[in-house]
């Protein structure tokens, strides 16, 4: 199946007039190609693609990670050119120092909250309760005829309207 499959793609190739140019490779053997926009022989015109093939084949053996961040940038049409190795080798190298500061920032702070994990939290603090919050009277001992708001704790009186007279009049 493998050699006819690709006795078909080039053979397709050669009828579609795609012509791929080799980009690139990576540090781990991917190669990188780019096919420029074509007419077809129906005359429809086919969109530019950015082909990547895997130095290994076998798609179960494709890992996270297996191809460069840059590289999957450019298959991806997020940036215009095609990146650099001297690129490639700088990012690398900016990754490994973030992830050695953020170990050793890591480390610091596991040390500092050793010793003090118990400074840094405050005792727990007592309360009181009375009644309950439902209760129109919550912590007083009995209504008042006016209400009484100090903010936080207002309380409402136990007014009631007079009967017998008509508001709108």
């Amino acid at each position: 199946m493998g050699w006819s499959q690709n006795l078909f793609r080039a053979l397709w190739r050669a009828l579609s007039k795609e012509a791929k140019q080799q980009v690139g490779t990576d540090q781990f053997g991917n190669k990188y190609y780019y096919v420029p926009e074509y007419k077809n022989w129906r005359g429809q015109t086919i969109r530019e693609k950015r082909i990547v093939e895997a130095a290994n084949k076998r798609e179960v053996d494709y890992e996270v990670g297996d191809i460069p961040t840059e590289w999957e940038a450019w298959i991806r049409k997020t940036r215009k050119t095609p990146p650099t190795m001297e690129e490639i080798l700088k990012n690398e190298k900016h990754r490994e120092e973030i992830k050695m500061k953020n170990q050793d920032l890591y480390e610091k702070e596991k040390l500092l909250s050793k010793g003090s994990n118990e400074e840094l939290l405050s005792p727990p603090v007592q309360t009181q309760i009375k009644g309950h919050a439902s209760a129109p009277y919550f912590g007083k001992e009995e209504p008042t005829t006016a209400p009484t708001s100090t903010g936080k704790t207002f309380q409402p009186g136990s007014w009631m309207p007079q009967r017998g007279k008509n508001p709108n009049q």
